[in-house]
């Protein structure tokens, strides 16, 4: 096994100091920040993780297993952040004048899949760190989670693959969603592209449905991407013409699906379409993901579009929303809680085995059958 990288040799390849590394891990606002690149560049060359909590100690076990996702909260800077409650306001009243609260997609799925993980850690005598890989010190977070943890389980694509590469050197990797990345990982996923092509196949089929349109999500989105293949898959079988990409595209988020819903919705009214789409309103709108779709629905019914009498339409995820909106939502519910219970059996198993083969773990799907599609 290649002998891990030390701070030493960052401090060489950076051409600093031992102490200068050190304070670009500990306090990074004390240094500047052409010399905090040129460490961080020479910490992704290596991949060097420092040791965290397990730093002058013997043994290199912490205990802790390490999520790290995307995004949790949609705060993209510190500066977004709320104003900090004041000691003694036990009670604030507020005029709420606002419309309703909007979830973030990650909240609603990646909470599941966080308190899955927790269960399972929690049963088998581990805790849970999560980290957030965003911004421009991305590579300075996941590191550092790296460091402090016994494995890492990261949603599909949150890291580079450079970086990933260079992590799992020091601890065990699991991949959540999307298709395997690598073969040197475990992974685990959810069946995305049959659970699509199977509800669309119950469109096309039980309700003789042929004009349908996919809603896709975000570019760099496996899972949207897997959910488009079995889109298509359906098409193709049941002989009708597959799009090479979505008629549209969201960012999984239920606001800007708002958005979207708005603007095919004034192209259809006015008959000015986007491109040479035209602008009739599709039978059947099939939504990469539950928020994504439930924000077409707000749109539809304020704008006096009849769903499922005008327009079918259909999520995927199956979070808890989906059951109060009216009509209820047409989706394909996936085992969210069992994705994040998986990831930490996974780990632990990869720890009591390091030498192992790779593991895949392909979780099924249910398509939950509602009033959106025509479903009674």
């Amino acid at each position: 096994m290649a002998k891990a990288p030390t701070v030493y040799d960052v401090a060489q390849r950076a051409g600093v100091s031992i102490a200068t590394v050190s304070r670009v891990l500990r306090r990074p606002d004390d240094v500047r920040e052409r010399t905090r690149t040129v460490v961080h560049e020479a910490i992704r060359e290596l991949g060097y993780v420092p040791s965290g909590a397990a730093r002058g100690l013997a043994a290199r076990s912490t205990g802790v297993l390490g999520l790290c996702f995307p995004d949790v909260d949609g705060i993209d800077e510190v500066d977004d952040l709320p104003d900090p409650v004041r000691v003694g306001e036990a009670v604030e009243v507020v005029r709420d004048v606002g419309g309703p609260v909007t979830a973030r997609w990650s909240n609603l799925y990646l909470g599941e899949v966080m308190r899955g993980a927790e269960l399972e850690a929690w049963r088998t005598g581990h805790a849970v760190m999560i980290g957030v890989a965003r911004g421009l010190r991305r590579t300075q977070a996941v590191n550092e989670l790296a460091g402090r943890v016994d494995g890492l389980a990261v949603l599909s694509k949150s890291v580079p693959d450079d970086l990933l590469a260079h992590i799992a050197r020091r601890v065990p990797v699991v991949v959540m969603a999307g298709p395997p990345q690598d073969d040197a990982y475990d992974h685990i996923s959810v069946d995305n592209r049959a659970g699509t092509r199977a509800l669309v196949d119950h469109l096309v089929a039980d309700h003789g449905i042929r004009d349908l349109a996919f809603v896709g999500g975000p570019f760099d989105s496996p899972d949207a991407h897997e959910r488009f293949q079995g889109f298509r898959d359906a098409l193709t079988a049941a002989g009708l013409e597959a799009p090479d990409e979505p008629a549209a595209r969201s960012d999984f988020t239920r606001a800007g699906a708002r958005e979207l819903a708005r603007t095919m919705l004034e192209a259809h009214v006015t008959g000015r379409g986007p491109g040479d789409t035209g602008s009739a309103l599709p039978r059947a709108l099939v939504c990469s993901n539950d928020q994504t779709a439930l924000g077409f629905l707000d749109v539809l019914t304020e704008a006096g579009v009849d769903v499922p009498g005008d327009v079918a339409l259909t999520g995927f995820d199956g979070i808890d929303a989906t059951q109060a909106s009216l009509p209820r939502l047409t989706t394909v519910s996936q085992p969210m809680v069992e994705l994040g219970r998986a990831a930490v059996e996974l780990l632990r198993s990869r720890l009591t085995d390091p030498a192992a083969p790779p593991a895949t773990v392909n979780l099924p799907v249910r398509v939950l059958l509602r009033e959106s599609c025509g479903c009674t």
